[in-house]
């Protein structure tokens, strides 16, 4: 028996859990209040792709509405077959079937095998593991397709009955749809969810609700719960709430639900438990809540009369993954590409680096609202720990911080204690494209398991790039993200177009620029988003401002999405097909000598972008200038010292031969005697697991305490080849 159960609805990602619900039971812990957590959506997935979900499936089945469908019923018995065998191989627990899936003629094939390409050619950097996988993924789409057409058209491995979620001004459709009978994936999770109920027993359920992908989900399970086990009190809270659900007005909601919260849940779930464990359970209006909807006097009613402040990020404790399904996860492939995979293969442990944006100016992003505008770091020490914590609770070393962007003085602070902690572990993050980023900061990234960024280019063109307040250019974008590559990151760009007063030439010079990048190989993977104006970014808030016409609904349930007509009058739906097959084709690296009127069935003006311009942008490097205050830092390992006597016109002078081996190769310099000595005291003091940390003044005050010139030392032959082989400046 448990006091909370706490559940993320059908469906999210089916390689590893979504955090939110990890985040509050490890706040929870803290507090000493039991909870369990379950990911509602991997349980009905496995079950749904079983050899007993798909018999009952196939069992159903009276119709076929396309040739595709017929083909994988015929198919029916090999599906069932395999089913079994290739869920182990995406959980990881057979890796052996790879040879047998990748020989041809084991998985049935049907439409999603029509787009493979030269399969040697894509895997040729990934390998026979990742081959499979994702031939076993385009066999898993196919069985998806076959649902959506013959069982449930609201299907999706990531996202269930999404179109009743988004943009919900009214809830009307989808407060008519759950009067209807439950579907065939309603009743296998209300039967995990009895179960589960039966055995923990809660008094408060909370449902975490983060994408319009879970909500009709979500109101099922509460509506299951309302009807069967009246006693429980249910809460929803999420990214969903946090962004639509501000403006809630529709009473009939809480017919579902107790409670719904908005933004950081930890003070919010803590009083709402006080509540409940109270003896008197009865809503009464002196009740402390933290920014709460509930329903009163049989009218929805705002609650936010609570004294105390929300919880600081060092008090929130550690992520708690437990009871969490961690070895039933199933890493998929979808796209022949290292950097793309990383959001759908393999487990990654979720933490956050700093609470909220530290930039919080972009336009088209919700900076009104707490989780972006409210920011606060947490010491990369507290971070490491953590760290260190879940790869015990966990048995996972892998990381993907979930930053809106990770502040890269943080960033470097957290390499630093990773690398002092000598720890082994593999991480990824959402950044700002910004100048901080240089050539060594990239490589003690590196150095400390950092193995891809993502981060957001939108529109490559610099009008609009400060239309948007990104605070960023394209050439700097180029020059960052050359310094990731050349230190081993791969980069990710998210790309928009379609952003107000955005012009046909603009998205066309964009999707240029955007090639040069990826021919450059200074961009490994990309993904275009049409602009979608939303209630609390500037641009939903001041539409006027950036020339576009709002349409406007009376809001009773959800407000995010809002439907708009920008001035310019362009149609930027019909780019939407050119943009993403171009781009495929680029992170293939493929077809960069297509003219961009290729990808396009209609006529798009030339580019107005030099065909260099990028190569251009790269070789326009500021000359170095050290900071006085930058920090140096010697990632290398130990030296090893031999002395020699050089000689010159009768003249001799000892000289020092400073050897050092590298991961991958050795090296060697040589300089004068004394001030070789110098060095290896040096390079000792500012070695990365040193405790101080030594400034350029500093180390410049000290040479000159014995030497002149520290300027001709410092941009010397010998001392640039240590720059290339870890001696930093960040």
């Amino acid at each position: 028996m448990k006091n909370i159960l706490l559940i993320t609805p059908p469906f999210t990602q089916l390689n590893t859990p979504y955090p939110a619900t990890a985040y509050l039971k490890g706040f929870l812990n803290t507090k000493n209040i039991s909870a369990f957590q379950m990911d509602l959506g991997i349980e009905v997935i496995l079950e749904m792709f079983s050899k007993k979900g798909l018999t009952h499936i196939f069992s159903t089945i009276t119709q076929h509405p396309s040739p595709n469908t017929q083909r994988i019923y015929s198919l029916k018995d090999d599906y069932i077959k395999t089913i079994d065998t290739v869920i182990a191989f995406l959980q990881g627990k057979n890796p052996s079937l790879a040879r047998q899936i990748c020989s041809g003629n084991f998985l049935p094939e049907a439409s999603r095998f029509d787009q493979l390409d030269d399969m040697e050619f894509a895997f040729g950097s990934m390998g026979m593991q990742d081959k499979a996988k994702h031939l076993a993924t385009l066999y898993l789409e196919d069985l998806s397709d076959f649902i959506v057409e013959c069982v449930d058209e609201n299907f999706g491995f990531s996202r269930y009955a999404e179109r009743l979620g988004r943009s919900a001004n009214s809830f009307d459709e989808l407060y008519n749809h759950l009067q209807n009978e439950l579907t065939f994936i309603d009743d296998i999770t209300i039967r995990i969810l009895k179960e589960r109920i039966e055995e923990v027993q809660p008094k408060l359920v909370l449902i975490s609700v983060p994408f319009p992908g879970n909500l009709y989900s979500a109101f099922r399970c509460a509506q299951f719960i309302k009807a069967n086990f009246p006693n429980i009190k249910i809460a929803m809270g999420g990214g969903f709430p946090n962004t639509e659900l501000r403006e809630l007005k529709d009473k009939r909601v809480f017919e579902f639900f107790n409670f719904i919260t908005l933004d950081d849940g930890e003070l919010p779930v803590e009083l709402l438990y006080d509540f409940v464990r109270s003896s008197d359970s009865e809503i009464s209006e002196e009740m402390p809540l933290k920014r709460t909807f509930l329903l009163e006097n049989n009218q929805v009613v705002y609650k936010n009369n609570t004294t105390r402040h929300d919880y600081k990020q060092s008090e929130v404790g550690t992520p708690d993954y437990s009871d969490l399904l961690l070895d039933k996860y199933i890493s998929v492939i979808e796209v022949a590409n290292p950097m793309h995979s990383l959001w759908s293969d393999g487990r990654w442990n979720k933490l956050t680096m700093a609470h909220g944006c530290y930039w919080g100016k972009c336009t088209f992003c919700d900076i009104s609202l707490d989780y972006i505008k409210l920011y606060e770091p947490i010491a990369a020490k507290i971070l490491v720990g953590r760290m260190e914590e879940l790869i015990a609770q966990t048995g996972e070393s892998g990381f993907h911080f979930v930053d809106e962007a990770a502040p890269p003085a943080l960033m470097r602070e957290v390499a630093l204690e990773i690398i002092k902690r000598k720890l082994v572990v593999t991480w990824w993050t959402n950044i700002r494209f910004e100048k901080s980023f240089t050539a060594d900061l990239c490589l003690l990234l590196k150095e400390s398991g950092c193995i891809a960024v993502s981060g957001g280019l939108e529109v490559a063109s610099d009008r609009l790039l400060e239309l948007i307040k990104k605070g960023v250019t394209v050439e700097q974008v180029a020059q960052v993200t050359r310094n990731f590559t050349e230190s081993g990151i791969m980069v990710h760009a998210y790309l928009m177009y379609g952003y107000p007063t955005q012009t046909i030439q603009e998205t066309v010079d964009s999707l240029e620029m955007v090639r040069q990048l990826f021919e450059l190989g200074v961009l490994q993977s990309g993904f275009w988003h049409q602009f979608a104006m939303t209630a609390h970014s500037p641009v939903g808030m001041f539409p006027e401002e950036f020339g576009v016409i709002p349409e406007q609904n009376e809001i009773t349930f959800a407000n995010n999405d809002i439907n708009f007509k920008d001035k310019t009058g362009i149609n930027h739906d019909k780019f939407s097909y050119g943009l993403k097959k171009s781009l495929f084709n680029y992170m293939h690296g493929i077809c960069f000598d297509y003219d961009l009127q290729d990808w396009f069935d209609f006529k798009i003006p030339k580019t107005k972008i030099p065909s260099d311009y990028i190569f251009n942008c790269l070789q326009n490097e500021q000359n170095f200038n050290t900071k006085p205050n930058a920090k140096i830092v010697w990632i290398g390992g130990k030296p090893q010292i031999e002395t020699f006597t050089k000689s010159k016109k009768g003249n001799s002078w000892e000289m020092m031969k400073i050897s050092f081996h590298t991961k991958t190769q050795s090296f060697d310099i040589s300089v004068n005697a004394e001030e070789g000595k110098w060095l290896i005291e040096t390079l000792e003091k500012i070695a990365v697991t040193s405790e101080n940390k030594i400034t350029f003044s500093q180390l410049k005050s000290d040479f000159e305490k014995q030497f002149e010139d520290f300027e001709l030392f410092w941009y010397s032959k010998p001392i640039n080849t240590l720059r290339e082989f870890g001696l930093l400046t960040l």
